[in-house]
């Protein structure tokens, strides 16, 4: 069933788990999430970019999106946009039947930031829609969004007290250290689970979101190397600190790069077992199991989310 994320942050703030927020482009991720969902029993929140949705092209992305509701539906299920660039997008994506839609305006000044913010906030609410707003940095490269390292920063929980109460956002990402790509860390992986704490104190009722928080799961990068991939170095977020996070407030953990790892590795793998492989459904199956199997790792084993309906 097609849902608003409301319910589902409700519970995970109350129960102490978070909602996985998984990256759609196609066919066969759309499939692997929702199976994978339907079999931990965890609700799901599908997310797509503008890019991304510039090439799955919206029409097809929801009529997909509306056959997963179909046939799970007893499976809680949020269509989200990520990492809206502009009103124009979000207005778009919430005409088009999102549920949900982020607004970033963490690249502008704050009050820029809140302005932008509170346009989307006004326009979603009126149509029965969910907004999530960043505030705060995150380093790192991911479709549309760029950051450099020297210009990442911390979200700042004074602000952020501020940010809430004057847009209205019903939920926050906020930079803690993470961020976007597979090459997260040079050295040892760290989160400041000091600033969540202090954000939860100050806003403990607005769910808390973090973006560039993918694994970058090591025997997935492993597998890509091994069968032709070049992949050196690539490292994420730890299983561990994000099972913390699941624990200490945060209610939704975007995912991405493991997904694209996987269906990589898998598509890698079936090519070069089978060199005479033309047949794309003989490719694609074994990437869809792929991508099913570490979606539920990161429900069951991760974020806490399984057996949650």
């Amino acid at each position: 069933m097609l849902v608003t994320t409301k319910e589902m942050f409700e519970k995970s703030m109350k129960e102490g788990f978070a909602i996985g927020a998984f990256n759609v482009n196609n066919m066969e991720i759309i499939q692997a999430i929702v199976d994978a969902a339907a079999e931990a029993k965890s609700p799901v929140i599908l997310q797509a970019s503008s890019s991304a949705i510039k090439y799955a092209r919206i029409n097809y992305l929801m009529k997909m999106i509306e056959a997963a509701t179909q046939e799970y539906e007893n499976i809680p299920i949020a269509i989200h946009l990520d990492h809206g660039p502009d009103f124009e997008t979000c207005k778009m994506c919430i005409d088009n039947g999102f549920t949900s839609v982020m607004i970033d305006g963490s690249k502008y000044d704050f009050e820029k930031n809140i302005e932008l913010t509170k346009q989307v906030v006004d326009y979603a609410h009126s149509k029965g829609v969910v907004v999530e707003a960043e505030l705060g940095k995150l380093a790192g490269i991911e479709d549309d969004v760029n950051v450099s390292a020297s210009d990442a920063m911390y979200t700042d929980p004074n602000q952020a007290e501020e940010f809430v109460k004057r847009t209205g956002c019903d939920s926050l990402a906020i930079a803690i250290g993470t961020s976007h790509g597979a090459y997260k860390f040079k050295g040892e992986a760290k989160l400041r689970f000091d600033i969540l704490q202090e954000i939860k104190q100050r806003i403990p009722n607005t769910p808390i979101v973090l973006h560039g928080a993918s694994t970058v799961i090591p025997e997935l990068v492993k597998m890509c190397n091994e069968y032709g991939g070049n992949i050196p170095g690539a490292k994420g977020v730890p299983d561990e600190m994000l099972n913390q996070a699941s624990k200490s407030g945060v209610s939704k953990i975007n995912v991405d790069t493991d997904l694209r790892l996987a269906m990589t590795a898998a598509i890698r793998k079936a090519f070069v077992e089978d060199p005479s492989v033309f047949d794309p459904r003989k490719y694609l199956t074994p990437a869809r199991e792929l991508i099913k199997e570490t979606v539920k790792h990161k429900m069951i084993d991760v974020f806490g989310s399984s057996n949650k309906i």
